[in-house]
């Protein structure tokens, strides 16, 4: 049923930029995309719009620019883009949770950012590609530095106060007293940021659309940001940055990529994806640090940080097994084929 409007003359392309928002975490499927979608817009009808909007710019571009067709189709021009636009419009907004309305100079900016972040995903792919590792969000980390730091020097879009890493450096005090509180929204908070949301309910709806796709990148969604909130409980981070979701988002999607995405979830696998889940939510803390005096924010940079050099380094360890990002589809699927060709 996923592949029901791929190859469709007319409905394939609203497919196509279904996939790519569905892709942000990994999943190549229009209905979890659409769920995704949802989840988004049930807390901010502009977070939706803009999301939707860098997608479509972003494949839109792809396919103007005559890129491999099965990438478009999978939705890999677009879900850059889709990260973008949120992003532009949360650090230009007084109101970082529901976003305000940007004026015509920001939508000109944020088609503009979207074009560049579907220039970018072949850039990388050239010299990722020899090496067998995926770009992932770095075309929207990068694209995104460029374009908020550039607002710095403009004056026709205002730059909001939260243009700025949020580190536990911005927290100080003796070590809070945690709940339950701190556990559950930090998880769920956790997956909701990684779409830059502030609400625990698009959170768990986040993690349904995964779910929808494969239930092991949904639990490995859920372990990574579980196991970064009981890493800032472990060392005293500051109640408010865990519930607020910040040490679980970069943990999670680097949970999703090593747990049976680009490496075959074997059990050395499993422990090497913990190593590092735990590696990035104390990335993510350092990358605030270092980044503080530009101030940008770190968005999904420790991820892809610690996800590249990880990858990077399968060939030194036998035990683990790689995927190649052109094979690499569900956890599910890559440890079935992974079984059958050990049969043969």
């Amino acid at each position: 049923m996923k592949d029901q409007y791929r190859d469709h003359p007319t409905l394939g392309f609203i497919d196509w930029v279904l996939r790519g928002i569905g892709q942000v975490v990994f999943q190549n499927n229009p209905i979890s995309g659409a769920v995704v979608l949802a989840a988004i817009f049930y807390n901010s009808w502009i977070y939706g719009t803009v999301c939707l909007l860098g997608t479509i710019v972003g494949t839109a571009t792809a396919i103007w620019l005559k890129a491999d067709k099965g990438m478009i189709k999978d939705g890999l021009f677009g879900f850059n883009g889709a990260l973008m636009g949120i992003a532009l419009v949360a650090y230009t907004s007084a109101n970082f949770t529901t976003g305000n309305v940007p004026n015509a100079h920001l939508w000109l900016y944020i088609v503009l950012c979207a074009v560049f972040t579907a220039v970018l995903v072949p850039a990388f792919g050239a010299m990722l590609g020899p090496h067998k590792v995926p770009g992932l969000t770095m075309p929207f980390v990068l694209a995104t530095w460029f374009f908020l730091g550039a607002l710095l020097q403009f004056t026709t879009i205002d730059v909001s106060n939260a243009l700025k890493p949020t580190s536990p450096s911005d927290f100080t005090g003796p070590r809070p007293d945690y709940t339950w509180v701190t556990w559950f929204h930090g998880i769920t908070m956790g997956i909701a940021e990684i779409f830059f949301q502030d609400n625990w309910v698009t959170g768990v709806i986040i993690l349904i659309g995964i779910a929808i796709n494969t239930r092991i990148g949904a639990l490995m969604a859920l372990m990574g940001s579980t196991l970064a909130v009981g890493t800032a409980v472990f060392y005293g981070a500051h109640d408010e940055a865990i519930r607020d979701g910040l040490f679980g988002y970069n943990a999670a999607l680097t949970a999703m990529a090593l747990g049976g995405l680009f490496l075959v979830l074997n059990l050395p696998g499993f422990i090497y994806t913990v190593i590092g889940v735990l590696v990035t939510a104390r990335v993510w803390a350092s990358l605030g640090i270092f980044l503080e005096p530009s101030g940008m924010p770190v968005l999904t940079s420790a991820f892809v940080f610690v996800t590249w050099l990880m990858l990077l380094a399968t060939n030194g360890f036998p035990a683990l097994i790689p995927v190649a990002p052109a094979d690499a589809t569900t956890p599910e699927d890559n440890l079935r084929r992974y079984q059958k060709s050990q049969k043969r």
